[in-house]
């Protein structure tokens, strides 16, 4: 009972922390409507985003809000299922690479040795690679597709969050409760998840938010360039490819307009989700 109340008042006290931040607050409701806008992409879209029609490049309407693209596709039900395809790369991107980058740096921080510096060795080795060409070589020999970028975005991002949690778990590990836990006879297992793994847990969840964020933007530009999710899949990227054109730029604003503001707003609330999880997560306050 007093270990449910101590939880109860350690979450509120958190959620206080994080009201403060009112960026975040208003970051997070928009992070929540997007979502379900994904969810409910089938439900609100007002069209089919790959029904090709006669209309090409309309201006918006009452019929077609947002207007037509150069193929006679609406644009606001692409901007909508868009959505899905940005969220899917973001959160399924950061679950892999958080994951396996935590449970890296935590068995490579506590049981050190040589096993630690071969897995800063291979760190390192990961982190010097070209990031953009090797992953522009990488897609174009299996293809570009959303579970190729989601998976070759994972491959370079996990390095950082190994380095972050190593840190981290290598000051924890020197505490007194932990010793005492190692001198008791408990588990490797237990020690690392249930004593060490909780306590590293607030820059793990900053650098996840952020990595979000990072992902988004990295799947837009390479959607962007033609690398990316391929029509007639709708991706904010992709969408984006039509204001290579001056004529488009110029006289054809809501081709571009909208999947570039909701890039924007999506990366600055996650990112203000993110300051608000740093500020509240942070031992000081």
């Amino acid at each position: 009972m007093e270990d449910e109340q101590a939880t109860d008042s350690a979450l509120r006290q958190f959620w206080l922390r994080f009201a403060r931040h009112k960026l975040a607050v208003a970051g997070l409701f928009v992070t929540l409507l997007l979502v379900v806008i994904a969810i409910l992409a089938p439900l609100i879209s007002p069209h089919d985003p790959k029904e090709v029609t006669a209309i090409f490049s309309a201006k918006p309407s009452a019929v077609h809000w947002l207007g037509t693209d150069q193929v006679g596709r609406d644009v606001l039900s692409r901007l909508i299922y868009a959505t899905r395809v940005s969220l899917i790369v973001g959160f399924v991107t950061v679950s892999l690479y958080v994951t396996f980058g935590t449970l890296v740096g935590i068995v490579s921080a506590y049981f050190g040795g040589w096993l630690d510096m071969a897995v800063m060795r291979i760190t390192d080795m990961f982190m010097a690679f070209p990031f953009l060409m090797v992953t522009l070589v990488i897609i174009s020999v299996l293809g570009s597709n959303m579970t190729t970028i989601i998976l070759v975005l994972a491959l370079f991002s996990w390095p950082g969050v190994a380095r972050l949690v190593r840190g981290s778990v290598l000051s924890i590990k020197q505490l007194d409760y932990v010793k005492a836990g190692v001198a008791l006879g408990l588990s490797t297992p237990r020690i690392l998840f249930q004593h060490i793994f909780p306590n590293a847990i607030g820059p793990i969840i900053v650098n996840a938010t952020f990595g979000i964020a990072s992902a988004i933007m990295s799947e837009a530009g390479l959607s962007f360039l033609g690398m990316g999710v391929k029509p007639p899949t709708a991706s904010w990227g992709n969408m984006l490819t039509d204001a290579q054109s001056l004529t488009v730029l110029t006289d054809q604003p809501w081709l571009w307009v909208p999947p570039g503001a909701m890039i924007l707003f999506t990366v600055l609330a996650i990112n203000f989700v993110g300051d608000g999880l740093r500020d509240a997560l942070d031992a000081r306050q």
